[in-house]
């Protein structure tokens, strides 16, 4: 019941108040426009591994949210799904990473038809890794960061803190900005 609570509040804010600071877990320093971008292999809501490194040659799109099924990160992922067709014309991949299991993205991709991979971190490892891991009350999640990946692996943008409902078309003209120039 507890977790429920939490959950509910976490839906509520993220969803009403966006741009809201949650805690930092540790000082993770967060990688930066111009760094390699650092690798990783997590299983998708298959239960696949994905490895950033097989993406070599295209764009990522790998964006953090906290919490499958809660308002802010259900916006988010539908805008991503909506956004799909446009950003594979650019050649990007989007990957969506959280805290959830496996069990949970599936119920997740299932329950609001979402095509594209997300990788479970329970563990913390890559949200740690990049500077995303946060908590909410007792609940650690990840906060809502995205890093835009070029084809090299090398990050060419960071966004902390997004607001769920217009991320998806920001990143978009990111991407088209970036490939001009």
């Amino acid at each position: 019941m507890k977790k429920s609570i939490l959950c509910v509040a976490v839906a509520a804010l993220s969803l009403l108040a966006p741009q809201l600071t949650v805690h930092a877990a540790d000082d993770a320093a967060m990688p930066t426009a111009g760094q390699k971008a650092p690798t990783f292999t997590l299983p998708s809501q298959e239960g696949k591994p994905i490895s950033l490194d097989s993406f070599h040659g295209k764009w990522v799109v790998l964006y953090f949210y906290p919490k499958d099924m809660t308002p802010g990160c259900t916006v988010e992922a539908h805008n991503f799904q909506r956004d799909l067709t446009k950003f594979e014309a650019e050649g990007a991949v989007i990957l969506g990473v959280s805290v959830d299991t496996v069990d949970s993205h599936k119920q997740f991709c299932t329950k609001d038809g979402l095509t594209f991979h997300l990788l479970a971190d329970p563990d913390h490892k890559v949200v740690d890794e990049y500077g995303s891991l946060g908590h909410f009350g007792e609940m650690t999640i990840a906060n809502r960061n995205t890093f835009l990946i070029d084809p090299s692996g090398k990050i060419v943008k960071v966004w902390t803190k997004v607001d769920p409902r217009v991320h998806s078309e920001e990143v978009l003209t990111a991407l088209q900005q970036s490939k001009k120039g």
